[in-house]
C-alpha cells in the first residue's frame, strides 16, 4: 500500500490533499470527453481553427461578466507578461495541435500521446527547473510508458502518416507541461489564470478564425453539433478543466498533479466508443494497457516505502 493509500483510509489526509485529488479528478474526467468529442468533431467535419474559436470564444464570453470585478489593471494581478505566457502556452495554439492530428491520427492517438507527453514533460520539467528530486524507480515506469506508446502509434506509423498526427499530439502535450511548470513557479491564483487565458485565447482566436475559417462551413454542422462541441469544448474543457488541474497544481504540486493526465487514456478511449464511433485495435490496447501500467509506477504511486 502506499504511504498515500494508508493515509487516506486512516483518515489523515490533509484537505488540501483531498480537495487537489478531487480538483484532479475533474479535469481527467473532462479531458477523457474533450479528446472524444475533438475526433468526433474533427471526423465530421470540423476544422482545427473552429475548436479555436468554440473553445476560446465561448470561454470569453463566459466570464466577460465577470472582468470588472476582477479588475483588469495588470491583468487582473497576473501582469501582462505572465498572463501572455500562459495565454500562448494553453491557449489557440495548444487546441491547433490538439486538434489538427486527429486529421492524420485515430482517436488512441491522441488519447495517449498527449497525455503521457504532459505527464513525463512535466516531470522532467519539475526536475530541471524547480529542482524536484524523481527516485529512479520512476524512470523505469517511463520506460514502460514509452514502450506503450510505441505500440499504440505502431500500427499507424506505417501507412496514413499517423506519426504526423502524433508529432502535434506531443507538441500539445509539450506546451501543456509548460504550463504547469509556469503555473506552479510564478504560482498564479487559479481562477484569475483561468479568466486570463481565456480572454486572451478568445482575442486571438476570433482574428484568427476570420482569417482561416469557413462561415458555411461551420454553419452546416447544425445548431445541436456547434452547441455541443461550444459546451464541452469551451466550458468545460477550456473553463472548468483549466481551472480544476490549476487547483491541483497549486494544492499537490506539479509532479503529484501529472498523475492525472495518466487517467485520461482510458477515459478518453472508453468515450470514443460511443461517441467517435471508434474500437482500438488489440495491440493498441495492449499498448494502452502498458502506459496505464507504467504511469503510476513514473508518477511515485508504486514502490513506496512499507509499513
Amino acid at each position: 500500500m502506499t504511504a498515500l493509500a494508508m493515509r487516506l483510509s486512516a483518515g489523515r489526509v490533509p484537505m488540501p490533499v483531498l480537495g487537489g485529488l478531487g480538483w484532479g479528478f475533474l479535469a481527467a474526467l473532462v479531458w477523457g470527453g474533450y479528446l472524444a468529442f475533438a475526433r468526433a468533431g474533427v471526423v465530421g467535419g470540423l476544422a482545427p481553427v473552429d475548436f479555436a474559436l468554440l473553445r476560446y470564444g465561448t470561454a470569453a464570453l463566459l466570464v466577460l461578466p465577470l472582468l470588472p470585478r476582477l479588475g483588469l489593471r495588470d491583468l487582473f494581478g497576473i501582469g501582462w507578461a505572465r498572463g501572455l505566457v500562459l495565454a500562448a502556452l494553453a491557449g489557440p495554439a495548444f487546441i491547433l495541435l490538439a486538434t489538427w492530428g486527429y486529421r492524420f491520427a485515430p482517436l488512441a492517438h491522441g488519447a495517449v500521446v498527449q497525455p503521457a507527453v504532459v505527464t513525463i514533460g512535466t516531470m522532467l520539467l519539475a526536475m530541471l527547473l524547480l529542482g524536484e528530486r524523481i527516485a529512479a524507480r520512476r524512470w523505469l515506469g517511463v520506460g514502460v510508458v514509452l514502450a506503450g506508446l510505441v505500440l499504440v502509434s505502431g500500427a499507424g506509423m506505417s501507412s496514413g502518416g499517423a506519426w504526423r498526427g502524433d508529432l502535434m499530439f506531443a507538441a500539445a502535450g509539450v506546451l501543456w507541461a509548460l504550463f504547469t511548470i509556469a503555473s506552479r513557479r510564478w504560482r498564479v491564483d487559479p481562477w484569475r489564470a483561468t479568466v486570463a487565458v481565456a480572454v486572451l485565447g478568445g482575442l486571438a482566436a476570433l482574428p484568427l478564425w476570420l482569417l482561416l475559417g469557413d462561415a458555411q462551413a461551420l454553419l452546416a454542422q447544425g445548431p445541436r453539433v456547434i452547441a455541443t462541441q461550444a459546451v464541452v469544448q469551451g466550458a468545460l474543457s477550456g473553463l472548468l478543466a483549466v481551472f480544476a488541474f490549476s487547483w491541483a497544481v497549486a494544492l499537490l504540486g506539479p509532479v503529484r498533479a501529472a498523475m492525472f493526465p495518466a487517467m485520461v487514456p482510458a477515459l478518453a478511449v472508453l468515450a470514443g466508443i460511443p461517441v467517435a464511433g471508434e474500437w482500438p485495435e488489440a495491440v493498441q490496447w495492449l499498448g494502452l494497457g502498458a502506459v496505464l501500467a507504467g504511469l503510476p509506477l513514473a508518477m511515485g504511486l508504486l514502490g513506496a516505502r512499507r509499513r
